[in-house]
């Protein structure tokens, strides 16, 4: 398969689901989001399941805010994920999620800023926070997130699942388990803090992630952040340490105009003829 046959078929797919994806999509006092079941046949999503890496293989990040297995060089892996990832930037798949979203003028990232395949195990975890506001070059705003599950049979007390907090970090979160082959098309703006819970088994929780940006943003009114963390309920300490980080990085970042740490989760493609 490749990635304009896979396309294809998530098109297919949405299509048949566009109203009531949209009635999901803009329910009121939620983060926007929605999530599609059965995305592709099984058949292909063990394939893709199969496809990934061994942990080792990918980069570690791990902090306080997080502990999880990421991979954005896509030519160094299976030639299928490459397929299935950027499958979500055909322009075909962006014109229906447009249609479903209500977000005009969405652009994919073919650089994979902070996008491409993801690896949770037993331990790791994604702390609630906010998403860079921008792309990262600060020109255009990241408006939505694309999130493709494929590991089998996953389980809600997995944990691994994402969390929306639709009221802040000081409420409850609403959860969306990390089923595999559901798509889940979540909004990315000032508000919308989400994580990922602690996996508690020895299995693999892998997700494919895509961004879509835009010169206007989620929003009516224009704004700027820093990729912003927080404490959970239960970590009031570790939440004044990441709220702290916070607003060291943004205040920093309106000075300078520079990041304090260059990213290299990014897809740096190979020039013609190297």
């Amino acid at each position: 398969m490749n990635r304009y046959e896979y396309a294809t078929l998530i098109v297919e797919k949405l299509s048949q689901n566009v109203d009531v994806l949209k009635k999901e999509f803009n329910q009121i006092g939620q983060i926007n989001s929605c999530f599609i079941d059965d995305l592709l046949p099984s058949d292909m999503v063990q394939e893709i399941y199969r496809a990934f890496p061994s942990p080792e293989e990918m980069t570690l990040y791990k902090s306080l805010r997080e502990n999880k297995r990421i991979a954005a060089q896509m030519d160094l892996y299976n030639p299928l994920l490459e397929e299935i990832v950027f499958a979500f930037q055909d322009q075909r798949v962006v014109d229906i999620v447009e249609e479903i979203t209500g977000i005009k003028e969405m652009e994919p990232d073919s650089n994979l800023y902070a996008g491409g395949i993801s690896l949770m195990a037993k331990g790791n975890f994604l702390n609630p926070h906010l998403d860079n506001s921008h792309d990262n070059n600060r020109e255009s705003y990241r408006v939505l997130n694309l999130l493709y599950y494929v590991s089998p049979n996953w389980k809600l007390e997995n944990g691994g699942n994402l969390e929306l907090w639709d009221k802040g970090v000081d409420h409850n979160s609403r959860v969306i388990l990390s089923k595999s082959n559901r798509l889940v098309l979540m909004i990315t703006n000032k508000t919308s803090i989400h994580s990922v819970s602690k996996v508690v088994v020895d299995e693999k929780r892998c997700c494919v992630s895509n961004y879509y940006f835009s010169k206007k943003p989620a929003e009516s009114s224009e704004y700027f952040h820093v990729t912003s963390f927080y404490g959970r309920p239960e970590e009031p300490i570790k939440n004044v340490i990441l709220r702290g980080d916070a607003f060291l990085r943004q205040t920093l970042r309106k000075i300078t105009g520079k990041r304090i740490v260059k990213t290299d989760h990014i897809y740096k493609k190979k020039k013609d003829g190297e």
